[in-house]
């Protein structure tokens, strides 16, 4: 046969030729949705709870699973530790002095401080007390999470490189300040799989705080796949109206017509995919197929109406608010319920470069209560053991001020020395207090917590080793945990 005997081949350019060569390497890549598994360590004989789910990369876990679903609440623009969980009395003394230079040791600063000659130390205005048994001092904005300090394991000794907002929470979520790896939550879809597969496996909220003075832009390249597999993204989930758009059928278009309709449709796809190998084609047909099947299930989901009032009541006043974080928590308890993998919150207004006296009990107030609220949901539930709930944001604040100093009004710039997050559930170790840092809540003195060490350590409570969990990218084992050592933090793991 000649060349002119193919009629398809007449019409090959010179690019489509290297494209259609190179999606032979496609082929390779379609494995990983037709049960090709990620490089993995020996898997644990006989050990218990080691089972992955439906689609899981993962055949088992590495380790005997300490968790099965995540939720993670991420505080957009950066909470100040020194107002709410970093207590440091001393600062009282230096009210207004200058950060002294011993302390600060030449640290780079954000263009909003870079210009400024004097840095003013800001003492919080806030009262502390110590709480539990753990003895964790916290903040008087926060009432109701201080009434569960034995449940929390707090990490004040948190930092990262990046110091600018997109960057840093880019770093956060997934592992590098670069755009376009693949999140924390993908992961963890990739890796373990799915436990309902008329939901999706991992789903992301933005809930809307009540004070909107200064709200940080965030971008759905937080939730992307990345290199993964592209069924692996997040679904999002919205405050009003539909929760997915474009899952239920228009009018006129019954069950029947739909399913009529798909069925055609995989038919093209499969044949499309029998031509051009693109992996993107079988998670095209996966997804149509998983919003046919949320059709009956994320209706269910959203009715709120059958949880009991003192349910209800846990979450405080604005639980039945669409888009309120009180209606985010109880909606997140209410997925890993139903057996979602992963879900992502991120509740914005963190960035307090001014007025963070008048602002900090409004953000507050948002998450406090239903943050307490859905631990004690999840105990009463018997799901706290199986979840891991995340606190944070993405870095920490300034001891000093940015900008002007009174006694009601001053703000903090961004600082990632040294920040706090915390967990609770899922195999951690509640009542931990972890990291320690200097007097003037700057630089970490006891037990540092670099990011990758935290998704290192997430990644062993899944039962997943961050050594030996990679995917094969442009000639490379792509990690969660990048190239540099990760250390697991086997004194949060209880």
């Amino acid at each position: 046969m000649t060349l002119f005997d193919n009629p398809r081949a007449l019409e090959l350019t010179r690019r489509h030729f290297f494209a259609s060569t190179g999606v032979s390497l496609g082929a390779m890549a379609l494995a990983s949705l037709t049960g090709r598994a990620a490089e993995r360590a020996p898997m644990p004989k006989g050990g218990a709870n080691t089972e992955t789910g439906v689609g899981a990369a993962l055949p088992q876990t590495h380790f005997p699973t300490k968790c099965k679903n995540v939720i993670y609440f991420h505080m957009v623009g950066g909470p100040s530790q020194m107002d709410l969980y970093d207590y440091k009395p001393k600062m009282q003394e230096y009210y207004d002095k200058d950060l002294p230079e011993s302390v600060r040791q030449g640290q780079r600063l954000t263009t909003m401080t870079s210009g400024q000659t004097r840095f003013p130390i800001a003492p919080s205005k806030y009262k502390f007390t110590q709480q539990g048994k753990c003895g964790m001092w916290v903040s008087e904005v926060l009432p109701h999470t201080s009434k569960m300090a034995d449940d929390l394991v707090f990490i004040r000794s948190m930092h990262t490189e990046a110091i600018n907002h997109e960057p840093a929470i880019t770093h956060m979520q997934t592992g590098n300040m670069v755009t376009g790896r693949p999140c924390l939550g993908a992961w963890a879809s990739y890796g373990l799989g799915s436990l309902n597969q008329n939901l999706p496996t991992f789903v992301v909220m933005v809930a809307k705080p009540s004070n909107q003075e200064q709200v940080q832009a965030i971008s759905a390249r937080l939730w992307q796949s990345g290199y993964l597999p592209g069924e692996h993204a997040a679904v999002s989930f919205r405050a009003a109206n539909d929760p997915i758009l474009f899952i239920n059928n228009p009018p006129g278009v019954s069950p029947e017509v739909r399913r009529t309709t798909l069925d055609g449709l995989n038919k093209l796809n499969e044949l499309n995919h029998g031509l051009l190998n693109d992996p993107e084609t079988k998670t095209r047909i996966a997804q149509y197929e998983m919003a046919y099947r949320m059709q009956s299930s994320v209706p269910d989901l959203a009715d709120l109406s059958k949880e009991p009032q003192n349910v209800l009541d846990l979450y405080g006043p604005d639980v039945k608010k669409s888009g309120s974080f009180a209606h985010t928590a109880l909606t997140a308890r209410r997925l890993v319920e139903r057996g979602v993998r992963f879900v992502q919150v991120y509740h914005n207004n963190w960035d307090h470069h001014g007025n963070l006296g008048g602002r900090m009990p409004d953000q507050c107030k948002d998450v406090d209560q239903p943050c307490w609220g859905l631990i004690q949901d999840l105990k009463r539930q018997g799901l706290l053991d199986s979840t891991l709930v995340i606190w944070g944001g993405e870095f920490g604040r300034t001891i000093y001020s940015q900008g002007g100093l009174s006694k009601t009004n001053y703000g903090r710039d961004h600082h990632p020395r040294c920040f706090t997050m915390w967990m609770a559930g899922g195999g951690s170790k509640g009542g931990t207090i972890y990291g320690e840092t200097d007097d003037f809540s700057y630089n970490i003195v006891k037990d540092p917590v670099h990011v990758r060490d935290l998704h290192a350590t997430i990644l062993r409570l899944l039962g997943i080793d961050h050594d030996k969990f990679s995917y094969r990218y442009q000639g490379l084992d792509q990690k969660l945990v990048g190239v540099e050592k990760a250390n697991v933090i086997k004194a949060l793991i209880a």
